[in-house]
C-alpha cells in the first residue's frame, strides 16, 4: 500500500508543487524533535514553539497562494462579465455558447484550486495528529485554540474557505443566465427571480460538492449519510472507483437496505408488549429489560463474526441471518403456549445472533460507487429510522386474540409470527435476486497494485548501487509510516485485531465513542421502560404506548432535515455536539419524578426533548468521529462502523440490564433509579467534550 506522504505527493498539481504543505519536511522535523528530546538537547517548550512557527509559515504560504489564485479567477470573471454585457445587447447563440464554455473553464480552474486546498487540509490534519501521537501532547488543541479562534486566523482560510463563495456565486449566476438565454433567446431571467429553478450545469455541482467536503457544510442527504459511519479514504485512488462500479448491483443494495429495515422493525416491535408478555409467563414486568436486551447481547458477538464473514461473502451471511431470525421469531411466538420465559429469551438471543448490520455497512462501503455512496449511506440510516418507527406502530395494530390448532395468536405472540413470515418472504427474495459481488475484480485490483510495486522494484534494481546521501534520506523518509508506529508495509493496511484497533483510538476518538455510548444508553432507557412507566403512572394501553414510540421514531427524518439543511451550515459540528449534549442532559433532568403527581405532559415533553436531542447528537457525533478516526479503520473487519456499533450495542445491553436490576426495588422507584446512571454518564461526556473540544477540528 502507498504511504500517505507518497499519496499526497501524487495528488499534487505539478505546476503548483512549490505551494503545497511540505508534509515530508514536517514529518522529518517531528522525527528529529523526538531524537533531540531523547538525547536531552531540546526541551519540550522549544519544540512546541519551533513547530508552531513552522506550521504558521506553511499555512501562510498556502493562504497567500490561494488568495493570489482567487484574485486571478475574479479578474477572469470580471472580464467575462464585460463580454456578457455586450451579448445582452446583441444576443447570438454562438457567442452565448462560447461564453458559457469560458465560464466553465473558470469553474474547472476553481475546482483545481479547491482540490489544492483539500489536499493541504488533509496534510495539516495528518501532521497535527502525527505530532500528538508521537509526543503525547495536546498540541492540536493548543494550536487550533490559539490560531483558529484568532481574528486574523489564516487557518480558517484553509479549513473554512468562506472566500470561495463569492466566486461560486458569480459563476452560478452568470451560467444560469446564459443557460436561460440560450434556451429562450432574448429572455434574461436571473436566478434570484426563479429561486426554485436549480442550475443544471455539472461544473457548479462539482464545485459545490468540493466546497462541502472542504468546509464540512452539508445537505440533508450528506448529514444523514454520516449517521452510518461508513468511512471513506481521505485521498481515494481513481482505480478504486472502477472496482466499485463493476461490483455494484442495485437490487443487491436494495436487499441490504430491506434487511436493515426489517431488523429494526424486529428490534422495536416487541417494546410495547414485552412487559405484558413477561407477566403472562409468570415473570415481573421489569424482566422486559432482559427480553428486549437479549437481542443486543447477542448482537455484540454477531457483529464481529458477520463483519469477518463479509470479507469472503455477502450472500451467505445474509442467508444465514434470515434463517436465524426466522427461527428466533418463531421461538419468541411459541414461548406463550409453552409457558416458558426461557424459550422467550432464547428466541430473542437468536434474533440478535442474526443481526447482519455489519454486512449491510460493509456492502455499502465496499461495493457501492463513491459517487452514490453517501446516498446509499443515507438510505441505510433512513431504513433504520423507518424500521424504528414502524416496529411499535405495527405492534399497536396487532390487537387481536384467536387460536389455530392450539397455537395462540394475540398481541404478545403476533409480533413474533409477523416477523417470522416477513423473514421467510425476505429469504426467498434474497435467494432469487441477490448477486454476489465478484471477488475476482478485487483480486485483480490487488494484483494490479502488486504488479505496479514489482515494476517499481525492477526499476530500482536498474538504478546505480551507489546513491547519494540525499537520495537515501529521501527514500528512508518515504518509508516512514504515518498512522501509527507500525511497520511501513502495514501502515495503510486495515487492522486485524480488536487490540490493534484500540491502539489507534486517540483521546478524541475515545470521547466520541463515550458520547455515542451515552446517547444510546439514554435512548434505550427511555424506549425500553416506556411501557412499564406509562402503565404504572398513566394507565396507558398497548396502543397508546405504540403511538408514543412511533411518534418518537417519526421525528428522526424531520429533525435530520432541519439539522442537515440549516443548522449544520450555520454552526460548527463541535458547537452542535456540545449544545446537543446539554439538551440531552436537560431532557434527563426534567424526566425525574420529583414533582408529585408525575404528569403525562412532563413525561412526554422531557422524553421528546431527550430523544430529539440524542438524534441530533448522533449525527454530529458520527460526523466528527469519521473525521478524527484513523483512516486505517475505514475498511476491514475491525472498522469504524463496527467499533461504533459495538459501543452502541454495549450501551443498550447495560441499559436493559439496569432496567431489570432497578425493577427489584419496585416499579415506583424504577424511573429515578434508571435515570441516575444516564445523568452521570451525560455529565461525564460533557466534561470530556470540553477537554477535547479544540481537537475536534
Amino acid at each position: 500500500m502507498v504511504a500517505f506522504g507518497k499519496k499526497l505527493k501524487e495528488r499534487q498539481i505539478e505546476e503548483w508543487q512549490g505551494y503545497y504543505i511540505n508534509y515530508k519536511l514536517m514529518k522529518k522535523r517531528v522525527k528529529q524533535y523526538a531524537q533531540q528530546i531523547q538525547l536531552g538537547t531540546l526541551d519540550r517548550r522549544h519544540v512546541l514553539k519551533d513547530f508552531s512557527r513552522m506550521l504558521d509559515n506553511q499555512i501562510e504560504k498556502i493562504v497567500l497562494f490561494l488568495l493570489e489564485q482567487q484574485g486571478l479567477l475574479a479578474s477572469r470573471i470580471a472580464k467575462l462579465g464585460e463580454e456578457h454585457e455586450v451579448i445582452q445587447q446583441e444576443p447570438r447563440i454562438s457567442r452565448i455558447s462560447e461564453l458559457r464554455e469560458a465560464y466553465r473553464a473558470v469553474g474547472q480552474e476553481l475546482l483545481k484550486l479547491l482540490f489544492f486546498v483539500e489536499v493541504n487540509a488533509v496534510g495539516l490534519r495528518k501532521i497535527l495528529k502525527k505530532f500528538d501521537k508521537r509526543f503525547g501532547y495536546k498540541f492540536t488543541d493548543y494550536y487550533v485554540k490559539t490560531r483558529a479562534n484568532h481574528p486574523y486566523s489564516q487557518l480558517q482560510q484553509v479549513f473554512k474557505q468562506v472566500g470561495v463563495g463569492a466566486v461560486v456565486g458569480a459563476l452560478s449566476r452568470n451560467l444560469h443566465e446564459l443557460q436561460e438565454n440560450q434556451e429562450s433567446q432574448g429572455s434574461f431571467l436571473s436566478i434570484y427571480d426563479q429561486p426554485t429553478l436549480p442550475l443544471q450545469d455539472p461544473v457548479i455541482e462539482s464545485i459545490r460538492a468540493a466546497v462541502d467536503r472542504l468546509t464540512n457544510s452539508t445537505n440533508f442527504l450528506n448529514f444523514l449519510g454520516k449517521h452510518a459511519l461508513i468511512m471513506h479514504e481521505e485521498l481515494p485512488a481513481p482505480a478504486d472507483e472502477q472496482v466499485d462500479d463493476r461490483r455494484y448491483h442495485f437490487m443487491s443494495l436494495t436487499l441490504n437496505l430491506a434487511n436493515t429495515f426489517l431488523y429494526m422493525v424486529n428490534t422495536y416491535i416487541i417494546v410495547p408488549t414485552a412487559d405484558d408478555y413477561s407477566m403472562s409467563l409468570g415473570a415481573a414486568p421489569t424482566v422486559c429489560g432482559i427480553v428486549i436486551g437479549a437481542m443486543a447481547v447477542a448482537q455484540v458477538f454477531s457483529s464481529v463474526y458477520f463483519s469477518a464473514w463479509s470479507n469472503k461473502s455477502y450472500f451467505r451471511p445474509l442467508i444465514f441471518s434470515s434463517i436465524v431470525l426466522f427461527l428466533g421469531n418463531a421461538m419468541y411466538a411459541m414461548a406463550y403456549d409453552f409457558h416458558s420465559i426461557w424459550i422467550l429469551i432464547t428466541g430473542r438471543l437468536l434474533c440478535g445472533f442474526g443481526s447482519a448490520r455489519a454486512v449491510n455497512r460493509r456492502y455499502i462501503s465496499d461495493c457501492v460507487p463513491s459517487k452514490i455512496r453517501m446516498q446509499a449511506s443515507a438510505g441505510f440510516v433512513s431504513a433504520s429510522a423507518l424500521g424504528m418507527a414502524c416496529g411499535p406502530a405495527l405492534a399497536g395494530l396487532l390487537q387481536t386474540n384467536f387460536k389455530i390448532f392450539n397455537i395462540t395468536f394475540n398481541q404478545d405472540t403476533l409480533p413474533g409470527w409477523v416477523m417470522a413470515i416477513a423473514w421467510m418472504i425476505y429469504l426467498v427474495w434474497l435467494w432469487i435476486t441477490f448477486k454476489e459481488p465478484s471477488r475476482e475484480i478485487e483480486e485483480n485490483h490487488i494484483q494490479h497494485q502488486s504488479n505496479t510495486e514489482n515494476s517499481s522494484l525492477e526499476k530500482g534494481i536498474k538504478q546505480p548501487l551507489l546513491i547519494s546521501s540525499k537520495d537515501k534520506a529521501d527514500e528512508d523518509e518515504d518509508q516512514d509510516n504515518d498512522d501509527s508506529e507500525e511497520a511501513p508495509e502495514e501502515s495503510r493496511q486495515p487492522v486485524n485485531s480488536i487490540g490493534a484497533a484500540y491502539r489507534l483510538l486517540t483521546p478524541s476518538v475515545k470521547v466520541q465513542l463515550l458520547i455515542y455510548f451515552m446517547l444510546k444508553y439514554a435512548m434505550e432507557i427511555l424506549l425500553s421502560e416506556s411501557s412499564v412507566i406509562t402503565t404504572y403512572y398513566f394507565n396507558w394501553t398497548t396502543g397508546s404506548v405504540s403511538i408514543f414510540l412511533a411518534c418518537l421514531g417519526l421525528t428522526v427524518l424531520p429533525v435530520n432535515i432541519i439539522v442537515g439543511s440549516y443548522i449544520s451550515n450555520m454552526f460548527e459540528d463541535r458547537q452542535i455536539l456540545l449544545a446537543s449534549e446539554i439538551m440531552v442532559f436537560l431532557g434527563i433532568l426534567f424526566s425525574f419524578h420529583v414533582i408529585i403527581p408525575y404528569s403525562e405532559p412532563q413525561y412526554i415533553c422531557s422524553g421528546l426533548l431527550m430523544f430529539v436531542s440524542a438524534e441530533v447528537l448522533e449525527g454530529v457525533n458520527l460526523s466528527l468521529l469519521s473525521r478524527v478516526m484513523s483512516s486505517r479503520l475505514s475498511r476491514g473487519t475491525y472498522n469504524g462502523g463496527l467499533l461504533s456499533t459495538e459501543a452502541g450495542t454495549l450501551a443498550r445491553v447495560i441499559a436493559d440490564a439496569t432496567i431489570t436490576l432497578a425493577g427489584y426495588g419496585g416499579v415506583s422507584r424504577l424511573l429515578n433509579a434508571t435515570l441516575i446512571p444516564s445523568f452521570f454518564i451525560c455529565v461525564v461526556s460533557i466534561i470530556a467534550t470540553g477537554y477535547t473540544y479544540n481537537s475536534l477540528y
